[in-house]
């Protein structure tokens, strides 16, 4: 995948994202890209370049615009409450659409999913989101394929996840595809990610 010499990710952040959606995929990426020799590059971006505040009250400097924030390779977009008045923006969805056709691989988590299926990103595709948004995603276009038992569903140019920490799961997958398995399992022991609830 290349649009340019460096290997960049973005996360994108807005009001209402939901904390582990963006903070759990950015932790998998940016350890990665610390320990990794092809030295990708994990950066923050909201709309105007200006913080915002997550869904239980997390405030988030991003680093950049989506205008300044230049070419992606991928593109992670979180879910949480704050999707629901993106998926109704038409102006957010021209820019979704805008970004799908210059990045190579468009990711969601939780009820990201949403928003790309507003945006028109996953007719007909299989897709995943939150277990309790699925009803949603069915209103926002009823051909897509959704899966309500994957943590994660690749489709080669779109990856979605399911819920909250799925989207865990989906960076790690991400760290192998762009780099090697090896590659995730080394992350996932740095982070010790190794889930076992207690309850």
């Amino acid at each position: 995948m290349s649009t340019g010499s460096a290997l960049r990710v973005g996360v994108f952040v807005f009001d209402g994202a939901e904390e582990l959606d963006v903070v759990g995929p950015y932790e998998v990426l940016a350890y990665w890209a610390q320990h990794s020799a092809l030295h990708p590059e994990v950066v923050t971006f909201s709309a105007d370049g200006g913080g915002v505040r997550c869904a239980k009250g997390l405030c988030l400097v991003p680093d950049h615009s989506a205008a300044d924030v230049g070419p992606l390779h991928v593109l992670v977009y979180p879910g949480g409450r704050g999707t629901r008045p993106l998926t109704a923006d038409t102006e957010h969805l021209e820019w979704v659409r805008g970004m799908r056709a210059s990045t190579p691989l468009m990711t969601s988590v939780c009820t990201g999913s949403l928003v790309y299926a507003a945006a028109g990103l996953l007719a007909g595709r299989p897709a995943t989101t939150h277990w309790s948004a699925f009803d949603e995603l069915a209103a926002y276009d009823p051909s897509v394929l959704a899966d309500d038992e994957a943590r994660f569903v690749d489709d080669g140019d779109v990856v979605t996840s399911a819920g909250v920490s799925a989207g865990i799961d989906m960076a790690l997958h991400l760290v192998s595809r762009l780099e090697s398995v090896a590659a995730a399992r080394e992350v996932r022991r740095g982070i010790q990610y190794d889930p076992a609830p207690p309850v």
